[in-house]
């Protein structure tokens, strides 16, 4: 195993409970030696228990309405809160370091506790000590937490040790009625571990979001599943598609020693810029509303199947409900905090740590994901002490990531370093099916080649890294002879580095009566349009959560009636154009009737048979300055979205204001052109929609020799474009609409 970056100390660790208790077949885990827990000795009717934690502090079994301070060694007051009406209070973000606990009087106090870092970790018998066996149960965290699982083995234990891969999320992976995701990899011959996180399912604690305590909860998961004899080589690996993906990349940054490899799966890579802000906007659409149901589930019971388990006698998991008051409102939260906080920010901000990950990383996902967005790619060159980065993208839908396009590459990076054997994907046929059918209601085939075959494992691991690490799959839903929509790619190609190294930042400057891509020089006069966001529906699909992965699935896609956008058009191209990354347009913007206004960018493509098709978008709250314009209008631009950093717009001001694009992958074929439109937010995403300040003032763009308006695009030349441009409506995640 690999060294652990952090410090093997000997903790004085505090439980919540003394037994963990569990069902199945001796699934059961049983606590290690520690030492007593910590309580006030004093009068009865505030007799409660206080846990050292990491960089927190857990009241317990107390009165609801007790008032309590955290005083420090030198008797100074660090905190105050009043216990809830489960008995419970939890403190948040102290420092490490020595305190006690005392009524708010003065009447009573605790022993003293001691808070203790992200560095103090257990002994390793702490791991070895505990006893997970197959189907529901429970294990121990460092600071006596106790998480709620499901392992799910592909055979009896004693015919392992087998390749074991854990998934860790906030939504119900330890569920024991949820199998579909155990299930496929059980076919493949893994044992499969979920891990419902502190706060969610029947797992003890209170949740927030990634938070640290639940970073080091993942490192402790890791490192009991991996002590167990069932594990192949005593190594895990991780897996999860959304948030148990994101949940991969803040795990692995802790570098527990016994992980070896991750796969995350449609994630991004900063959850304001890229999801809940995008812009400097909120999204409300998505990003509000999938808050607010962790919130709900997250909530005492708030997952209908923990109630049927404590009712049906799991005292634990009832146990476990009884710090959910002490949750965050990380809606109201998103509300009062606008402009980016480093305070809140950074937590939730992969691309600040995924430096620290020192595992192989195999990433996949689509350009219009309707839920994280597209913008993950720029997490790829931050890898920077990941031994091999491996990603597959395309364009498409949040579920594009298990699609059978991207599956077999997915499951050979299992194989090579979780599994440590040959490829053999001659299993993929029989969850192609499911994958297929379950997730995007069409057939599609799977490539089980088993291109390694006859090879020594050091020979085809060899081979495997020697093959360009980035895949960009182009055109999916548009496979020759397939559904249209069905989740198979038409051509790719492959590149050693992202962003493309080959990519050249192309300007399209923006001239008279709707011009684009004329010499800057030539560019004259000014284009006006009324930013109204009620112009158009906010999202093109109005359908469920899931329906929008489907083939059959309908989009209406609006065109901005004639004032309410601007729109720029290239003449029709004389070559292939292929745009493979992200761009940005540079545009110098007057506001009238306001002091501020949101803008988005969007392009798309106009084909010769008169249809359009929509490519990517991006966003920004005028105000947001970009901090590199001097590097050159060609970079993309960096907003630090702080509130220190917003510049309001004065009457008569024009001003440059960079907008970013997120990346994406589209060929642009001869005698099709290439169109910018800008207007108000809203319109042009599956589902995402948002709370904008435009209210109908009036947006100038201008676009004369003082004023350069201009669209960078990255282009890639050389790539082997297949003839004819795709079936209207075929590629998944882009509807196509009359021009």
């Amino acid at each position: 195993m690999k060294s652990s970056r952090t410090s093997t100390i000997t903790l004085s660790f505090v439980l919540l409970v003394t037994a963990a208790c569990g069902d199945g077949d001796g699934s059961s885990t049983s606590a290690p030696s520690v030492e007593s827990s910590t309580t006030v000795a004093a009068k009865a009717d505030v007799d409660f228990t206080v846990a050292p934690g990491t960089r927190q502090i857990t009241i317990t079994g107390g009165q609801a309405g007790t008032d309590v301070v955290v005083l420090d060694a030198s008797g100074g007051q660090v905190a105050q809160g009043t216990i809830d009406e489960l008995g419970s209070l939890l403190f948040r973000r102290i420092d490490a370091g020595d305190y006690t606990v005392e009524l708010a009087d003065g009447s009573a106090s605790s022993d003293v506790v001691s808070v203790y870092g992200p560095d103090a970790v257990p002994d390793q018998s702490f791991y070895s000590d505990q006893k997970i066996g197959a189907g529901f149960g429970y294990l121990l965290t460092r600071d006596g937490t106790t998480l709620s699982i499901n392992v799910m083995l592909p055979g009896p234990a004693e015919n392992g040790p087998y390749p074991t891969v854990v998934e860790y999320s906030g939504y119900a992976p330890s569920d024991p009625s949820n199998t579909t995701f155990g299930l496929l990899f059980n076919t493949l011959g893994y044992a499969y571990v979920g891990v419902n996180m502190r706060g969610t399912g029947c797992s003890g604690g209170s949740y927030r979001f990634f938070e640290e305590a639940q970073l080091l909860d993942g490192y402790d998961a890791i490192e009991a599943i991996a002590a167990q004899s069932w594990v192949l080589d005593n190594e895990v690996g991780m897996v999860g598609i959304s948030y148990p993906g994101i949940s991969q990349l803040f795990v692995a940054s802790t570098q527990p020693p016994s992980l070896v490899a991750i796969t995350p799966l449609s994630v991004l890579d900063d959850s304001y810029r890229s999801t809940l802000y995008p812009g400097g906007i909120l999204n409300t659409g998505f990003a509000v509303e999938w808050t607010r149901e962790r919130v709900k589930e997250a909530a005492p019971y708030g997952q209908e199947w923990t109630k049927k388990r404590a009712d049906e006698g799991d005292a634990l998991c009832a146990a476990n409900q009884n710090l959910r008051l002490q949750n965050p409102d990380l809606e109201a939260e998103i509300d009062a905090n606008p402009f980016y906080s480093a305070e809140i920010g950074d937590e939730i901000n992969p691309s600040l740590i995924v430096g620290e990950i020192d595992v192989p990383v195999f990433v996949a996902g689509a350009w219009q994901d309707e839920q994280t967005g597209g913008r993950f790619p720029r997490l790829l060159d931050k890898f920077t002490s990941s031994p091999h980065v491996y990603a597959t993208l395309l364009n498409g839908l949040h579920t594009e990531s298990l699609s059978p396009s991207v599956f077999p590459r997915f499951a050979e990076f299992l194989s090579f370093y979780v599994a440590k054997k040959v490829p053999d994907l001659s299993a993929l046929p029989v969850i192609a099916g499911p994958l297929a059918g379950g997730i995007f209601g069409a057939d599609a085939a799977i490539d089980s080649n088993n291109r390694f075959a006859g090879q020594s494992f050091d020979d085809a691991l060899a081979a495997f890294e020697s093959e360009d690490p980035i895949v960009v799959l182009f055109e999916q839903g548009a496979a020759d002879g397939a559904t249209p929509r069905s989740p198979q790619a038409r051509w790719s190609a492959s590149f050693d580095a992202w962003p493309i190294r080959d990519a050249v930042m192309t300007p399209f400057a923006i001239g008279a009566n709707g011009s684009l891509g004329g010499a800057t020089t030539a560019s004259t006069g000014s284009t006006d349009y009324v930013s109204d966001p009620r112009a158009v529906p906010p999202t093109f699909y109005t359908g469920s959560g899931s329906g929008i992965w489907r083939a059959d699935v309908a989009f209406d896609w609006v065109a901005n009636p004639a004032g309410t956008a601007a729109v720029f058009t290239t003449e029709p191209l004389k070559d292939d154009l292929v745009v493979v990354g992200a761009g940005t347009a540079a545009l110098w913007v007057e506001v009238t009737g306001a002091d501020d206004t949101d803008l988005e960018v969007t392009i798309s493509e106009l084909r010769p048979d008169g249809s359009e098709t929509y490519v990517q978008s991006g966003w920004l709250r005028a105000s947001h300055r970009s901090a590199n314009d001097a590097d050159g209008l060609d970079r993309l631009p960096e907003h630090s979205h702080l509130e220190s950093d917003r510049s309001t717009f004065a009457a008569g001001e024009t001003r440059l204001v960079r907008v970013e694009l997120f990346p994406v992958a589209h060929p642009f074929r001869k005698g099709s052109r290439l169109r910018m439109t800008v207007d108000a937010p809203g319109g042009n995403r599956g589902v995402w929609a948002f709370r904008t300040i435009s209210a109908g003032e009036k947006v100038t763009i201008r676009h004369d020799a003082d004023h350069p308006s201009t669209l960078y695009l990255p282009i890639v030349s050389g790539l082997a474009v297949p003839s004819g441009v795709a079936p209207c409506n075929s590629l998944r995640g882009q509807p196509c609409r009359p021009s």
